[in-house]
C-alpha cells in the first residue's frame, strides 16, 4: 500500500507529514519504556523482518497481490512504540533508496503503514489477550489485530483521499474497493503474523513483548481438594542465548529477501489495482529517485531483486538498530 508522489495534494500531504513526526517523536520517547541493551537489536531484526517479507507480495485476487505491512507484527515482538520507529524506518528505507512509495508521500505511508496499523494491530492485541490469556491468546491476538489492522489502514487512506486527493473520485468508491481487496490482503498479513508471532514464542517467549505477564495462573490442589492459584513466573531471560537467536533470526531474513524475494507475485498490489481500476493512478508522479539503480529493488539498474532485497535488509538492520539503542533506557533491566 506504498502511497507514490502524486496521489494527494500539497496540505494533506504535509499536514500528514506534520502527523507523521509528531507521531515518532512521540514513540521516540515511549521507546524508553521497552528498549533496553538486550531488546534493541531485537527492534533492528524486526524491521529488517518486515522489510524483507514486504517483498513477499502474494496472489490475493485475479491480477491483484499484496504483501504484509507489519505493523501489528511490530507492535506484539517488540510493542507499540518501538513498532512505529520500526516502521517509519522500513518506509524511510523504501522510499529513499528503493523508490517504494513516494518522498512527498512519506508522512502519508508512516501515518497508514506505520502509526495506523501499529495502533489498531495493538489495540486489538490487547482487547484479545484481556479475554483470552496464555500463548493461544497471544497468538489468537496476532492473528486478529493484523487482520483488522489492513483494513483500517486502508479506510484511512480513503478517508484521506476524500480529503485531499488529487483526483475527482467518489470517496465511497474508492473505500469500498480498497476496502474488500484489503480484507483479502488483510488475510495474508494475519497467516503471517499469528505464525511469526508463535514461532517466536515456541524459541524465545521472552523475547515477545506483547506476551509479558500474560502468562496462566497455576491451579494448585492439595491433598485435602483445597487450591491455591498463583501466578506462573515469567520465562527467565537467557541472555546467553540472544546471539543465536538474533544470528538465526538475520539468516533467515536474508534467505527471504536474497532467495524467495524472486518467487513474489508480479501483480499489482491492492492499492495500484484500484488505482487504476478506478482510474486514479495515472495521478502518480516520478519519484525524485526513480532513477537509482537500487529504484523497483533493483529492477533499473539491473541489479537481481535478491541482491537489492540484502542491501535493504543491512540497511534497515543498521539504521533500526542505531535508532532503538538511541531510543533505549539506560537503567532498565533487561527482558
Amino acid at each position: 500500500m506504498h502511497v507514490p508522489d502524486g496521489f494527494f495534494n500539497a496540505a494533506t500531504s504535509v499536514s500528514a507529514g506534520a502527523v507523521a513526526a509528531a507521531g515518532v517523536a512521540v514513540c521516540l520517547r515511549g521507546a524508553r519504556r521497552e528498549l533496553d541493551d538486550r531488546t534493541a537489536p531485537m527492534a533492528g531484526l524486526v524491521a529488517a523482518f518486515i522489510f524483507a517479507v514486504q517483498m513477499l507480495n502474494f496472489p490475493v485476487a485475479a491480477g491483484t497481490s499484496g504483501h504484509l505491512l507489519g505493523g501489528a507484527l511490530a507492535a506484539i515482538l517488540v510493542g507499540p512504540y518501538t513498532g512505529v520507529l520500526c516502521m517509519a524506518v522500513v518506509l524511510l528505507v523504501q522510499a529513499v533508496f528503493f523508490a517504494d512509495g513516494g518522498l512527498t508521500a512519506l508522512g502519508v505511508n508512516i501515518t497508514i503503514m506505520g502509526i495506523v496499523t501499529v495502533l489498531v494491530g495493538w489495540g486489538v492485541f490487547r482487547l484479545v489477550t484481556a479475554m483470552a490469556r496464555g500463548r493461544g491468546g497471544v497468538t489468537l491476538g496476532a492473528f486478529l489485530g493484523a487482520l483488522i489492522s489492513v483494513p483500517a489502514s486502508a479506510l484511512v487512506f480513503s478517508v484521506l483521499f476524500w480529503i485531499g486527493g488529487t483526483a475527482p473520485i467518489e470517496v465511497s468508491a474508492v473505500a469500498a474497493a480498497m476496502g474488500g481487496v484489503h480484507v483479502l490482503i488483510g488475510i495474508g498479513e494475519a497467516l503471517i503474523t499469528a505464525t511469526t508471532v508463535a514461532a517466536v514464542l515456541a524459541v524465545r517467549p521472552d523475547l515477545v513483548y506483547g506476551a509479558r505477564g500474560l502468562a496462566k495462573p497455576l491451579v494448585l490442589k492439595g491433598a485435602d481438594g483445597a487450591t491455591t492459584t498463583v501466578d506462573e513466573p515469567a520465562p527467565a531471560a537467557r541472555p546467553g542465548a540472544l546471539k543465536p537467536f538474533l544470528l538465526g533470526g538475520i539468516g533467515l531474513t536474508l534467505v527471504l529477501a536474497g532467495v524467495v524475494s524472486f518467487f513474489a507475485a508480479s501483480d499489482p498490489d491492492g492499492l495500484e489495482a484500484v488505482a487504476e481500476n478506478k482510474g486514479f493512478g495515472g495521478q502518480a508522479a516520478d519519484h525524485a529517485f526513480g532513477s537509482w539503480a537500487l529504484a523497483d529493488y533493483g529492477e533499473v539498474g539491473g541489479i537481481p531483486v535478491g541482491v537489492a532485497g540484502i542491501v535493504g535488509v543491512g540497511l534497515v538492520l543498521l539504521i533500526a538498530g542505531a535508532v532503538a539503542f538511541a531510543a533505549r533506557s539506560r537503567t532498565n533491566v533487561g527482558v
